[in-house]
């Protein structure tokens, strides 16, 4: 049985906390704000965790990187 490949495109998007809960960043930071108002861009700072359904997906999908 051949050993299971990292997504790599999931490994540069998510970090898993000591718990186990996927990190990302927040959609709509990089570019074409000047729209928005100040709080929405301030509220859209730092992480946000992934919604707990997701977990073992992203978990899966990072294979040796998830513990």
């Amino acid at each position: 049985m051949p050993k299971q490949k990292t997504h790599k495109g999931t490994k540069k998007r998510f970090r898993l906390t000591a718990k186990g809960h996927a990190k990302h960043r927040q959609a709509g930071t990089s570019h074409l704000q000047s729209r928005m108002s100040q709080k929405r861009k301030r509220n859209l700072r730092g992480t946000a965790t992934v919604d707990k359904c997701m977990e073992p997906a992203i978990q899966r999908a990072l294979g040796k990187y998830s513990s």
